[in-house]
């Protein structure tokens, strides 16, 4: 039932990782970086956002990190082995998961304030939207199962995941698909502005 580059349903296999429980914050980003690029700036504990991908690849270098691929993050938003099977990350009632456009007020909120989905991880539908290491590629999926994906190989886009507080909530189902060219830090007043959560492969 979803988008066309949501098809089709297909198996997908990853390797074993452990994810941040949260969206890296405004002040876990300034304490790196040395400076906090956020629109809504102010709230230590809220998402830091307004990061381009080689801003967020920059910040898991220096932390010894790295961004997931789409798999990833799709896998843990979905919970992973516990899954339950949600439209979102942890519910099929968006308001008890994640900041969207009908309750966040028109601004990002401090993490971990709404419920955890099955793996313990919060926000991966709404707050912001969090950057995949992988290129986005306009074509369906695969059907074949796949292996650790990362396709497609090249691109002029890289792979946004779980929605924002100013999208409606079919922009934070797990399986919607967003894209943004890796340079950018935001589309119009900082509307679509990129955050991020970081992995560390298990080996």
């Amino acid at each position: 039932s979803g988008d066309s580059d949501e098809k089709p349903v297909h198996t997908v296999t990853v390797s074993s990782f452990y994810m941040d429980k949260t969206e890296v914050t405004q002040a876990e980003y300034r304490k790196v970086m040395g400076k906090n690029p956020s629109k809504f700036s102010g709230c230590d504990d809220c998402p830091v956002e307004q990061v381009s991908l080689y801003d967020a690849n920059e910040y898991a270098k220096k932390v010894g990190k790295r961004l997931p691929t789409e798999a990833e993050w799709e896998y843990a938003a979905r919970g992973g082995n516990k899954s339950k099977g949600y439209r979102y990350s942890g519910s099929n009632g968006i308001d008890a998961v994640g900041w969207y456009n009908d309750n966040s007020g028109g601004k990002t909120h401090p993490v971990a304030q709404k419920q955890p989905n099955e793996l313990g991880l919060y926000d991966m539908s709404g707050n912001v939207w969090e950057w995949c290491s992988d290129w986005y590629g306009e074509e369906s999926y695969s059907s074949s199962p796949q292996n650790n994906p990362q396709e497609p190989s090249s691109g002029s886009h890289r792979v946004l995941r779980g929605g924002s507080w100013h999208n409606f909530d079919t922009s934070c189902r797990v399986a919607d698909r967003g894209s943004l060219a890796p340079v950018r830090r935001y589309i119009i007043n900082g509307i679509w502005s990129g955050g991020f959560r970081l992995v560390l492969s298990q080996d």
